[in-house]
């Protein structure tokens, strides 16, 4: 496919580890296990497809609210990751952890602050990953950045525009998220990324995500290529 008709950052809402496991009579944690598996081959599939970047929705902030056994489960498995994501940085892979990290264990919150600041030179891919995020809190945090700044005379409020307002996002580093793929058979954002999805095309798919293959995202790509993206001109 020709690089134009390529999305530059590719969104995924990582949904349906829950009733994968549910079919399966498994508990909810090993569907969330699959999913992770998911992830690692996913990030390889958009580098072979010449995608620049990705950002997968790993643990809102609405998912404290789960079972607490569920809820350790997730993190004991972030905890595992870490080491394959480590290999993965070793790749070329920029990694950026999106989210209020403050409220993460202290020794993932470590992990996580050094992959960033060991990684953020490398250029191939990025990959970021959403925990404890939640897009209306991005865009409060953002906003109380920028008060800050009027506040101490850094910035004018007539000096607040948009493309201010971006770079106080914890996307500032990305490229423009031009594709958002859920998977599950669900049909809305769920509260991610809802900045910068203004203008992102939507694909929806019935596939859990566990099951979510390299031929899915194939298929969302080439249905991406050929929408007609027209950002409110004609």
């Amino acid at each position: 496919m020709e690089e134009e008709n390529l999305p530059r950052h590719i969104g995924f809402i990582m949904d349906g580890n829950g009733r994968w496991a549910k079919k399966r009579a498994m508990p909810r944690n090993f569907g969330h296990k699959q999913g992770a598996a998911v992830f690692k081959k996913t990030v390889n599939w958009c580098r072979e497809l010449g995608v620049r970047a990705a950002t997968f929705y790993a643990f809102s902030t609405e998912n404290w609210k789960r079972p607490a056994d569920e809820v350790k489960g997730i993190m004991n498995l972030l905890r595992k990751y870490i080491k394959d994501i480590r290999a993965m940085a070793k790749e070329d892979v920029r990694f950026i952890f999106i989210g209020d990290l403050t409220k993460l264990d202290e020794d993932i919150q470590v992990e996580l602050t050094d992959i960033m600041e060991t990684t953020k030179q490398n250029t191939g891919f990025i990959t970021g990953v959403a925990l404890n995020y939640g897009g209306r809190a991005e865009i409060a945090n953002a906003a109380r950045l920028l008060a800050e700044k009027c506040v101490s005379g850094e910035l004018e409020p007539g000096d607040i525009t948009e493309e201010a307002f971006e770079r106080e996002l914890y996307t500032s580093k990305f490229p423009p998220l031009d594709l958002v793929i859920r998977p599950s058979g669900e049909q809305r954002l769920s509260n991610f990324l809802i900045w910068q999805a203004a203008y992102a095309e939507f694909v929806f798919m019935d596939v859990l995500w566990p099951d979510f293959k390299k031929k899915d995202l194939e298929s969302a790509i080439e249905e991406y290529a050929h929408r007609s993206r027209r950002f409110g001109g004609v």
